[in-house]
């Protein structure tokens, strides 16, 4: 029986971090697997003293005695356990200020930031006191040995450790050992459980508020909804008809807002009132500029159709829309600025401090770039970067599109890597030739006969100037092109597929731009420069 009580003494010493409860009692004497208690002095201190039931023995050595300082207890033991003073925790209140101390260290940061984190704070403090208050209002009753009849019933249990001298008082031990009633301990657990259920209710309730408030304090939809667009000086045409071929499923040519693709590393949208907002030009520039969103509006507004395209697309995937963009000119507003020789480079930064850089030459050598102010005849959507963006043609997003633009720097490619060249993707971020089937949709049934096929190809500021499609591997025939709009915008295609038999069949399409660059075979993936490879699909003929 001893060997079994030191076992389990010096197991237990060895569970509680090599510094048991027992230890303490046993004179700070190790257990069998235990050590010096050096390892983690914080847990064995915790665990060995931190508790305001235990007894200390007196220094002559007579019966112990109940400490009422607490905290020299403490203090006491980690000193005789060689451990390091205890470092107190934030705990709730401490957490909650250091998140408030962040909110108001942003920029343009208010007073009212900080709310969502003083009322969270304020209700996980009464959630702490609510629960030390029903512990404390828990009964327990006291310790004490049971009474003869329990003690000697009809098969009492072996004494795991040897017997009691008659008239010896009951030790530590015993006395802990004795259960409370079960009715106690069904107290317990469901007051417990009521006030652990009442917290978390009180938890999500104070995240529901916070977010209301934060809302409520950024939500610009109002602003958004009272800006009122100048109409351009020189409004561009309406869009042919004819770009797009009449086949059943095949996507419109110009994307719907609520439709276009989104692609960012934006966690929560930025919210930006336009009477707040202001664009600063500065670098490698004569003139530095900070222009308000009414000036912005000011300036002569031009219109842009557009294709953009995400250099994360697969080949034939769907992150890629066209729209008509309205906004001032990017150009004339870099030459205002007056561009300083040995500049090569213009860095975008948005409000969330997304850095994206573009190819200055490419900026002023004529294209229509644009700082974007709407799209498809309306303020840009919170999502696609209200107030304002920039639209580069010839160039992926990652490289020419920064959302919530609040930054422009011109400076050098070999001064400043932007997000995504630090990761790896290509500096400069060109389209690439890239063609897509979408009639008929993957493994579609389709009946035996004549088959439309149609599909959308793409290689923004050069321009499509043929599409083909072939059948089962066998020769390549020429589409139908739609009429073109453009060389900035993609260009639709048709294919009528006579005669198709019953069976399985696999379609493929390649398109080539007008600089006579054939989209190649080899697939490849997005990273580093955009994909590249055939798309193809499989049909079954019925």
């Amino acid at each position: 029986m001893r060997g079994r009580d030191r076992r389990r003494v010096g197991g237990g010493g060895a569970r509680c971090g090599r510094v048991g409860r027992v230890r303490h009692r046993g004179g700070h004497r190790a257990g069998a697997r235990g050590g010096s208690g050096g390892d983690r002095p914080d847990a064995g201190a915790a665990e060995g003293v931190c508790r305001p039931h235990l007894r200390y023995p007196r220094q002559g050595g007579a019966a112990g005695r109940d400490l009422p300082d607490h905290g020299a207890a403490r203090r006491a033991g980690r000193a005789a356990c060689g451990a390091a003073p205890a470092r107190r925790g934030r705990g709730v209140r401490g957490g909650r200020r250091t998140r408030a101390r962040a909110a108001l260290s942003r920029p343009g940061a208010a007073a009212a930031d900080c709310a969502p984190s003083l009322a969270a704070a304020l209700v996980g403090s009464a959630a702490v006191l609510l629960l030390a208050h029903l512990w404390r209002r828990t009964p327990v009753p006291a310790p004490g040995p049971r009474s003869g009849a329990e003690a000697t019933g009809p098969n009492p249990p072996e004494s795991p450790g040897p017997p009691q001298t008659p008239g010896a008082p009951a030790s530590a031990n015993a006395m802990e050992d004795q259960p409370p009633p079960r009715k106690a301990l069904l107290t317990s657990r469901r007051t417990v459980l009521a006030a652990t259920a009442g917290t978390f209710t009180a938890g999500a309730l104070a995240g529901i508020g916070g977010r209301a408030l934060t809302a409520r304090r950024f939500d610009v939809t109002t602003a958004r909804d009272a800006v009122r667009l100048p109409p351009p000086p020189d409004p561009s045409p309406p869009l042919p008809a004819t770009v797009h071929p009449n086949v059943p499923g095949l996507v419109p040519f110009n994307t719907p807002s609520s439709d276009f693709y989104r692609v960012d590393t934006a966690l929560t949208i930025p919210r930006i009132d336009p009477r707040d907002w202001a664009l600063r030009i500065h670098g490698l520039v004569d003139r530095p500029q900070l222009i308000t969103f009414d000036e912005l509006l000011r300036e002569p507004l031009e219109e842009l159709d557009h294709t953009l395209s995400c250099v994360s697309n697969e080949v034939g995937g769907p992150y890629v829309g066209t729209t008509r963009w309205l906004g001032a000119s990017l150009p004339a507003l870099l030459r205002r600025a007056g561009v300083r020789t040995g500049a090569d480079q213009l860095v975008g930064r948005s409000k969330d401090g997304m850095t994206i850089g573009t190819p200055l030459e490419s900026v002023l050598d004529g294209r229509r770039a644009v700082l974007a102010v709407a799209m498809n005849g309306e303020a840009l959507p919170l999502a696609h970067g209200f107030p304002c963006r920039s639209v580069v043609p010839g160039f992926y997003g990652y490289t020419s599109a920064t959302k919530w633009l609040v930054d422009l720097e011109v400076t050098t490619f070999a001064a400043l890597d932007p997000y995504w060249v630090r990761r790896g993707w290509d500096r400069t971020g060109a389209v690439r030739t890239a063609s897509r089937i979408e009639v008929p949709a993957p493994f579609a049934r389709v009946a035996a006969g004549d088959i439309d096929v149609a599909g959308t190809a793409w290689a923004t500021h050069r321009g499509i100037a043929a599409v083909e499609v072939r059948i089962d591997g066998g020769p390549w025939r020429q589409a139908e092109l739609a009429a073109d709009a453009g060389p900035d915008l993609w260009r639709q295609w048709s294919h009528r597929w006579a005669g198709a038999p019953p069976g399985t069949h696999r379609i493929e399409v390649r398109a080539t731009d007008t600089t006579g660059s054939v989209q190649p075979e080899l697939r490849a993936g997005p990273f580093p420069a955009g994909a590249t490879g055939w798309h193809s699909t499989v049909v079954t003929v019925t």
